[in-house]
């Protein structure tokens, strides 16, 4: 009996213990680490405001979708696009094959890189992008036509925005060279300098270019 009442009385003591640490002192500490300076806004989303509210994430990529989507390019021909936004990759989530993607969804098509599929999506999105800005389908960028991995990528190459600034300039009024200058402000160069490849966030991007409207 009171080998059993000692063994009762040491679980009770190493629950205890153990509560206090992982349940109160060690969250305690993982909250406070992630809330050191340079960490606090990636702990709670990287949440980018406009005017004081929130409007998005610098972590989540939200493809736009223009006010009249009829104007925009189609397989039909090329067409006078009146799109003001910058476009993120395509995401294998969306029901069209150029977008938008459900960004509540995250996930990859896991078509091979030889699959007929992903080979006629492709040549699908290379000539709407071509049409909707006005180049030739040889000067649409890789990344313009394959989804990401988690198909909320924030992040486009500096060759495909730098595609899409004309348009962009056009349709907002915004001098070319003051677009360009967004597009800039915008882009990240490699992690250290020497991993990864530069990229332009389209969601910061975006909210620049509605600022600088008025």
């Amino acid at each position: 009996m009171k080998s059993l009442t000692r063994q009762t009385a040491a679980g009770l003591r190493v629950l205890v213990v153990l509560t206090v640490l992982l349940g109160i002192v060690y969250p305690l500490a993982v909250w406070g680490v992630a809330h050191l300076p340079g960490l606090s806004s990636r702990a709670e989303g990287s949440v980018i405001t406009a005017h004081g509210t929130p409007a998005g994430s610098a972590l989540i990529g939200v493809d736009p979708v223009a006010a009249n989507p009829a104007s925009e390019g189609s397989l039909a021909g090329p067409s006078i696009s009146t799109d003001p936004y910058f476009h993120t990759r395509p995401s294998a989530t969306a029901k069209d094959v150029l977008g938008p993607g459900d960004p509540s969804t995250s996930g990859a098509s896991n078509l091979a890189g030889d699959s007929p599929n992903l080979l006629k999506a492709v040549d699908q999105r290379r000539a709407l992008i071509a049409a909707r800005e006005g180049v030739a389908p040889s000067a649409v960028p890789p990344d313009a036509v394959t989804a990401s991995g988690s198909g909320v990528d924030p992040d486009i190459s500096p060759a495909y925005a730098q595609l899409q600034v004309a348009r962009v300039a056009r349709v907002t009024g915004l001098p070319l060279p003051r677009v360009a200058q967004l597009v800039a402000a915008c882009t990240d160069g490699r992690t250290l300098g020497i991993f990864g490849a530069p990229g332009v966030n389209v969601t910061e991007l975006n909210l620049a270019v509605a600022s600088a409207r008025g």
